[in-house]
């Protein structure tokens, strides 16, 4: 499996402190119970978010190096002049 990048593990670790945040805001949790039950969801959002975005970047680049079950693009002879003969002339 592929190590996130320095920015998901950025963008996966704010998350998890903004949500955890703002559902401590918004909930007005007390009680150890609660405030571990909100952090648990912080920490799975911020799991659910890097994990995306890991898929994301592997679709959006080729592979670093061709693999075997991949065929190999055959090779293009090389193309004609199109510039008149006496173009061409040294």
């Amino acid at each position: 499996m592929p190590r996130p990048t320095l920015a998901q593990f950025c963008l996966g670790t704010l998350i998890i402190v903004a949500t955890t945040v703002g559902l401590l805001a918004v909930s007005g949790a007390t009680g150890v119970v609660g405030i571990v039950a909100l952090v648990a969801v912080a920490v799975a959002l911020g799991v659910l978010v890097t994990a995306l975005l890991m898929t994301a970047d592997r679709r959006r680049r080729p592979p670093a190096h061709p693999t075997s079950d991949q065929p190999r693009p055959e090779p293009r002879p090389a193309a004609r002049p199109t510039a008149p003969e006496y173009a061409r002339q040294r």
